[in-house]
């Protein structure tokens, strides 16, 4: 029999959401080699690769940064060398580390591998190839990673072969997607084949938000996209730039079942790096993604409309503008970093990016710190729509319920990572939210539904 659960009655501090935020930066890394990806780690730590392919851990609140392991078998071929990665969702406990290099093997080639993180040697080892022989070349080699319910998700580029991507028998220009041990789910498009979707030229963001898998991907001259990835779709590359906007497009978009992105940039932007931004930190920013660009050396706020599914406005966050942008993460408590990309592609010169972090001074912060170090919160109090429910030990699985002040369960479930209710069916009044791990009740909130 489970033990009697123990109440642990939490204060939480909100900061009102005033919308006078005061953004400030501060630089928490420097002299690096164009950091491609930033992952906000359990340990509240930001890991990252460098293109020559070094995979390297920061606490942004020391600026203690670590090199956990050198890829010597990474080639820079100006785009290509090492580029996406991910940690796996119970990272505390398996300890393994997803990342895309590209590599010499008869020819330019891109594999995803799996590393160990010792956590007593504080090394990564055991490196094991999940997918390899993905053609690269010196251009659109993608390759952003993404976990989604225990799935990889892998962005492949064209390689500069363009009618390779609409070859549902080739791994380029592709959305992929496999098991984490590197076996090709039974219910992808093809059992046989890691192929998610396609018609893709080079895709080089990739975030999960409202159900969605949101992807940013580059055009030629024209029609850098936003889209949603969707199981088994043609993404219209290279036949369809942009939106399905002239008779010839119309016709392939017809006959291949194409999906529009949900915005397009006619000139190119020079799409990269992209994450979701849902806290009370920066309320002007919620329910948006965050954009880095290339070309246009700027971080975007792109505002979802309510349904999530499109992009009502487009705000450029100036505190960063004159940075080639690559990567974008944020923490728990709605920090932002953004990683820069003005050093030399090649890999010679003086090594001059830099990580920046993006906070409040003023903010007081959304989460409660609870006695085993655990931070929970629910934020905005009162709302109208939705609810949500923030942590930091993002791995751990949780358990929620939202009653009337009755004791009547109205809405009930699990969750990793984090939450956003759908709250606008109820009726006003008061309720009571509890979030619980498998030891008990470890948050308790009256939220009111206006």
């Amino acid at each position: 029999m489970k033990h009697l659960f123990t109440l642990l009655f939490i204060a939480l501090l909100f900061s009102s959401c005033k919308s006078d935020a005061q953004m400030t930066t501060r630089v928490v890394a420097d002299n690096l080699f164009i950091p491609w990806e930033l992952v906000y780690g359990p340990d509240n730590h930001i890991w990252f690769t460098q293109k020559n392919g070094y995979i390297c851990r920061l606490d942004p609140s020391t600026k203690q940064l670590d090199t956990l392991y050198h890829e010597t078998n990474t080639v820079i071929q100006n785009e290509g060398g090492m580029l996406g990665m991910a940690l796996h969702p119970d990272f505390n406990n398996t300890h393994f580390l997803y990342v895309a290099y590209n590599y010499i093997d008869n020819g330019y080639k891109e594999r995803i591998v799996r590393y160990t993180h010792y956590s007593s040697s504080d090394v990564l080892a055991n490196p094991t190839t999940l997918i390899e022989g993905i053609d690269g070349t010196n251009i659109h080699n993608g390759c952003r990673l993404l976990i989604v319910d225990n799935k990889l998700y892998i962005t492949t580029g064209d390689a500069a072969n363009q009618s390779i991507a609409q070859d549902v028998s080739a791994l380029n220009g592709k959305t992929l997607r496999i098991n984490l041990d590197g076996t090709i789910p039974a219910d992808n498009p093809d059992p046989n084949s890691p192929v998610w979707s396609w018609g893709h030229r080079n895709a080089q963001g990739l975030v999960y938000a409202n159900n969605r898998i949101y992807s940013s991907e580059h055009g030629p001259s024209t029609d850098d996209e936003v889209n949603i990835l969707m199981k088994g779709r043609n993404y219209g590359w290279p036949t369809v730039k942009g939106y399905c906007d002239n008779s010839a497009e119309t016709t392939f978009c017809n006959d291949s079942n194409v999906v529009e992105p949900i915005h397009a940039w006619t000139p190119t932007l020079a799409v990269s790096g992209i994450d979701y931004y849902n806290h009370p930190m920066f309320p002007q920013l919620k329910e948006s993604i965050l954009m880095g660009t290339l070309k246009n050396r700027n971080l975007y706020q792109l505002k979802l409309n309510s349904t999530f599914d499109d992009v009502t406005t487009i705000n450029p966050i100036s505190l960063v503008s004159g940075n080639r942008i690559r990567a974008v993460c944020i923490d728990p408590d709605g920090r932002i970093y953004i990683s820069t990309s003005n050093s030399n592609a090649g890999g010679t010169g003086s090594f001059v990016d830099k990580i920046i972090e993006i906070y409040d001074p003023n903010y007081s912060g959304v989460t409660s710190i609870l006695k085993d170090g655990t931070k929970v919160a629910s934020y905005p109090n009162p709302t109208k729509n939705t609810l949500h429910i923030v942590v930091t030990d993002i791995f751990k699985n949780y358990s929620y319920k939202l009653c009337s002040l009755t004791g009547q369960a109205v809405l009930d479930g699990n969750f990793m990572s984090g939450l956003t209710l759908d709250i606008g069916m109820l009726s006003s009044g008061l309720y009571m939210l509890t979030v619980a791990d498998d030891n008990g009740i470890v948050y308790r909130e009256k939220v009111e539904k206006l």
